[in-house]
């Protein structure tokens, strides 16, 4: 067939061969015919020819080499699919003389238009190193060629081959990072595996451990506590510590480092295994303390897998267990132990459980193991009964406990079981041996009948150890043992040769002629062991004329306090090795391992990640190189709002800056260019700049107004503020790169937050003046406002600004709108604008009626709300109740009984009204923990003679508490919380809440939740978080034209967040 001029039969032909090769046959025979039909010009042919040539081509390399000219016609071919199969089949004949055209036709490939070809190329990479190594310079040159390639298909062959061949070049990364990183979710599965696995030591390469402060201010502080008591000795050394913690900057997170934590967190979602165990293991060698809790339920999922998965998994989650043990601890139950588990999986369940146990669960645990312990798999019932023994010295509180269930197990039946406790409660009894002579006696006597060695050595060990403790029955006890003395296993016999030895040394009278009888029975044992053994006591307890001076110290020697062994877990060192590697599976180093490197002690440049933006680029990069520009935008108002005001320092330091100097602008730039979304970005990018130009007018208008000294219009665009920081600040900003950063963040959001902070108290002041107009004459009002301004323009002591008289101050009202007036107080830097009271919605707190008069037989009971911490507990929602006796007669012992709530919800009651007169009102304040939820808080309201039940239910909005944000930390946090955390809903505003007040007023009456700074007129930022788990809530509120409006709330709890979005929909749209 393959002979044959037809190509319907060559191609049925090499499809029954390509099935033989699946089905595992060997088809090497027909290498000759089927060589023939490389030249062939059916494409299907050629495809399926070119799979067995890579196939068999290694092993029929004479024959492969003829065909090597056709295979160079192949790579010219134009269907792509051809010209990478011939270069496949060429990478795999190894023989040397053809290395040459190798090469160059992998650099024609890694050129080549089609991505599946320059992916074949990256595969071809590591053949041909293996084949020659001296062709390494080479192949990185290819390396770096196409690690700069932009798309998903080449980007994990190529970082495979980077770890082939050059691992160590590290440098060959730092420009491709970020797009890595940015490509990560579209990668197919092994290749995120191979990329997240290398972006795992490259970080740890040039990031600084996110945990280092943590511990290190710990340690400060208990070394400040303690010293405090003698303070004259220890003043030179608290001055010392205090100037190294001074030294050493507070920790911050390199935004490139974060950009890495988020572009992997979803993919702990993907169905792959392989995937999940690399994401969990780049978190928990790279994340803080605080963030790696997220990989907990992903690797619970995976258990529900094969064995073979769940056996990699709980490997490591066993090491994981070990340091982040909290981790873990909601999810105990997943790793209770299943009937039909194979053995290994069940062995290592019960070592996460015993790594699991603390003071809480082990009541539980121990359950479980008691019910493990009736198993018919032997060696499981070993594992849990040493895991017991585990448990028992690691938790003191059940060291007797453990020990009285172990001693319980020595009537077992089972021969095994009982030889296990009796090793495992030897290790226990080492601890505490005094306290516990009648569990030694117990043991003396299962002599006759345990014959497990080991359990018998054990037996006697503990006799001999402590045979202070147990005098009578010791020596009867080597009398029964130097009778079945020939019989016993060498273990045995070494241990009766320590008894009679330690007998002898405390108790001879009795034991010397047992001592002796067993020496010489060793003496002429088989076991050259035990003979050595017994010459070597003879000589050292029976004293004679030729006995050293050793003899002396028999006792010491003998009856030495040995210390009590630590049962230690297995996994407790594997953490050196990285995690889901081949090396931690087998707790030893496998060929091709490399080595999770140490975290740097001061951090690397950032800026050699920072990449310039091409002019002329190929076709296929146009999308990629549009986002890059887009981010150019997005720096252009971040940098002239406060960065480019600050002057000569600035420009000092300004290396930092562009790296990780300012978070929030390169977390910025970064979103920017990982978003797809490139209208949406467009968009808010013109309403930055639109929100700038306003800005600038604003503050040109009040230039105009007050006088100031003449200087370059350009430089003090912004705000005189910011250049009076500038100019004081210049010592400290010449201090560090990051302090500087710091400060010039917390400069531009503390003006923006001051800003939007007095729209909203002058909202509420607009209100207040519209309910007493009639009682307050206006005068009053300008008064009050000139006399704040005045003080806060004091406070600033500004160059630009000359201190005006109040009386001065009143015209500004005439001629100036209201929001310029809050753009002069904003330039406020007090704290004052940002207390809650302000932020408090000025609507009345909204009455619920819990009993009503006739339900409750005159007793009428309403309650609110009342948005003020309950200061017992504050992660308790303060609910206000109001009783009012409508009887004619007094109401005694009003109380709560009988609280049914659900599961993880608490209950503060409140203190016991003893007698509410007839009609008379009186309040109380009572807390409940609704653990995030709006489910009903079920009790009994009960007087001296009934009992009533009632329900509190919350709304959403009221399991809150406000979260004061500044405008930078809102949009990290925002940017951190996207994707199935967002919601978003179009709206059209109703009649009555068409201004800006009235949404303000509505959305904070909604939910309990305080204003965030914006520069936008038409935007509006609220921010909260939950009061029992402490989530946070984030609001946005975007007016369109035509009284339309878009609402965005992002929440780590989409419930809430699904729940909330109803509640404002419905609030603004009334």
């Amino acid at each position: 067939m393959l002979d044959s001029n037809k190509d319907s039969l060559k191609l049925e032909a090499m499809k029954r061969i390509v099935a033989m090769i699946a089905r595992g046959k060997n088809a090497s025979d027909l290498f000759p015919a089927v060589v023939k039909n490389v030249a062939c010009k059916n494409i299907e042919v050629k495809k399926l020819v070119y799979v067995y040539l890579v196939r068999y081509a290694e092993e029929q390399q004479d024959l492969a080499l003829l065909s090597i000219s056709t295979f160079q016609r192949g790579l010219k071919d134009p269907n792509q699919l051809i010209r990478a199969s011939a270069l496949r089949v060429l990478s795999s004949i190894r023989v040397t003389i053809i290395v040459p055209i190798m090469m160059l036709a992998i650099k024609e490939a890694a050129s080549d238009m089609s991505p599946y070809v320059r992916k074949t190329a990256a595969h071809a990479i590591p053949k041909l190193y293996s084949l020659d190594p001296e062709q390494k310079d080479q192949l990185i040159e290819v390396i770096e060629k196409l690690l700069a390639d932009k798309t998903t298909l080449v980007a994990g062959s190529v970082v495979m081959a980077f770890e082939e061949v050059c691992p160590e070049r590290i440098d060959l990364i730092h420009k491709n990072y970020r797009k890595l990183c940015n490509l990560l979710i579209d990668v197919e599965e092994w290749g995120q595996v191979v990329i997240i696995n290398m972006l795992t030591r490259y970080a740890r390469t040039q990031f600084l451990n996110p945990n280092i402060n943590e511990s290190l201010l710990e340690e400060g502080g208990e070394k400040a506590f303690y010293g405090s008591d003698d303070d004259d000795e220890d003043d030179e050394e608290k001055k010392a510590e205090a100037a190294a913690l001074a030294k050493r900057k507070p920790y911050v997170m390199d935004p490139d480092h974060r950009l890495l934590l988020r572009n992997t967190k979803p993919l702990l979602q993907s169905r792959n295994a392989a995937v999940v165990m690399a994401v969990a293991q780049l978190y928990f060698h790279l994340a803080p303390k605080a963030e790696v809790g997220v990989i907990a339920k992903a690797l619970v999922r995976l258990m529900r897998s094969h064995s073979e998965v769940q056996y990699v998994v709980l490997q490591n989650v066993a090491t994981m267990t070990i340091k982040r043990r909290g981790m873990f601890e909601p999810y105990l139950k997943s790793f209770y132990i299943r009937s039909t588990d194979p053995t290994q999986i069940k062995i290592l369940k019960l070592e996460v459980l015993t790594n699991l146990a603390n003071e809480t669960n082990i009541s539980t645990i121990l359950r479980e193991f008691q019910t493990y312990i009736k198993s018919m798999d032997k060696d499981f019932v070993a594992a849990t009964i040493q895991a017991i023994g585990r448990c028992a010295t690691n938790i003191g509180e059940v060291r007797d406990t453990c020990l009285n269930g172990l001693v319980q197990l020595l009537s077992n039946r089972d021969e095994l079981v009982v030889a296990e406790s009796v090793v495992v409660i030897k290790k226990l009894l080492q601890m505490q041996p005094e306290q516990h002579s009648d569990i030694i006696k117990h043991m003396a006597k299962l002599t006759d009948n345990i014959q497990v060695p080991m359990a018998r050595a054990s037996i006697l060990w503990l006799i001999g150890e402590y045979c202070e403790h147990v005098p009578k029955i010791a020596p009867d006890v080597l009398r029964k043992m130097a009778k079945t003395f020939t019989n016993e296993e060498d273990i045995v016999k070494l241990q009766i040769i320590n008894l009679a030895a330690k007998l002898y040394l405390t108790n001879s009278k009795q034991t010397k002629l047992l001592t002796q009888y067993v020496l010489n029975l060793a003496k002429y044992d088989q076991n050259y062991d035990i003979r050595d053994r017994a010459r070597f006591i003879r000589q050292l307890i029976v004293p004679t004329d030729k006995s050293g001076a050793l003899s002396k110290y028999a006792k010491k020697l003998f009856l030495a306090l040995k210390p009590a062994p630590v049962l230690e877990s297995p996994f407790k060192d594997r953490d050196h090795f990285q995690l889901g590697s081949l090396s931690h599976l087998l707790n030893t180093k496998a060929g091709g391992y490399q080595e999770l490197p140490d975290w740097p002690e001061s951090a690397p440049d950032p800026s050699v990640r920072n990449v310039e933006v091409k002019d002329s680029v190929p076709e296929w990069t146009k999308c990629t190189s549009r986002k890059e520009r887009k981010e150019k935008k997005v720096e252009k108002p971040f940098y002239s709002d406060s960065e480019g005001e600050s002057g000569p320092t600035e420009s000092a330091d300004s290396e930092s800056d562009s790296g990780s100097g300012s978070e929030s602008g390169s977390e910025e730039s970064g979103s920017a260019s990982e978003s797809e979304e490139s209208e949406e970005e467009s968009e808010s990018e013109e309403e930055e700049e639109d929100e700038e130009e306003e800005r600038t007018k604003k503050k040109k208008k009040i230039d105009k107004i007050k006088p100031k000294k003449p200087e370059s219009a350009e430089s003090e665009q912004s705000s005189g503020e910011e250049q009076k920081r500038s100019r004081k600040g210049g010592k400290e900003r010449r201090s560090g790169s990051e302090s500087e950063s710091e400060e010039e963040s917390e400069s531009e959001s503390s003006e923006s937050e001051s800003e939007s902070e007095e729209e909203s108290e002058s909202d509420a002041d607009t209100k207040k003046k519209k309910k007493t107009s009639a009682s307050k004459p206006p005068p009053k009002q300008t008064k009050k406002e000139s006399k704040r301004e005045t003080k806060e323009m004091s406070l600033l002591d500004l160059d630009d600004f000359e201190p005006t008289p109040s009386p001065q101050v009143t015209p500004i009202n005439n001629f100036l709108s209201n929001s310029l007036v809050t753009d002069l107080e904003g330039l406020s830097l007090t704290d004052t604008v940002l207390a809650p009271t302000t932020i408090a919605p000025s609507s009345s707190v909204r009455m619920h009626e819990l009993l009503h008069r006739i339900t409750g037989e005159g007793l009428g009971v309403e309650y609110c709300f009342s948005r003020q911490p309950f200061s017992p507990d504050p992660h308790m929602v303060a609910v206000q109740i109001q009783f009012t006796n409508n009887t004619s007669s007094e109401t005694k012992s009003l109380h709560i009984e009988e609280p049914k709530l659900q599961s993880g919800m608490r209950i503060k009651e409140f203190p016991e009204i003893e007698v509410l007169p007839a009609g008379e009102s009186v309040n109380v304040v009572m807390g409940i923990d609704f653990c995030d939820s709006t489910q009903a808080a079920n009790f009994q309201l009960c007087t001296h003679t009934r009992k009533f039940f009632v329900s509190i239910q919350p709304p959403v909005g009221e399991l809150m508490m406000p979260a004061f944000l500044t405008e930078n930390e809102f949009k990290k946090e925002q940017g951190q919380l996207m994707g199935m955390n967002e919601i978003t809903e179009k709206l059209t505003l109703g009649e009555k809440c068409q201004s800006d007040h009235a949404i303000i007023e509505r959305v904070t009456a909604t939910a309990n939740l305080s204003r965030v700074p914006c520069g936008s007129d038409k935007e509006y930022r609220f921010a909260g978080k939950t009061v029992s788990s402490g989530s946070l809530v984030l609001v946005t509120v975007v007016r369109k034209e035509g009284g339309g409006a878009q609402l965005t709330v992002n929440c780590e709890k989409m419930v809430i967040g699904t729940m909330l979005v109803k509640d404002i929909l419905q609030a603004l749209t009334q």
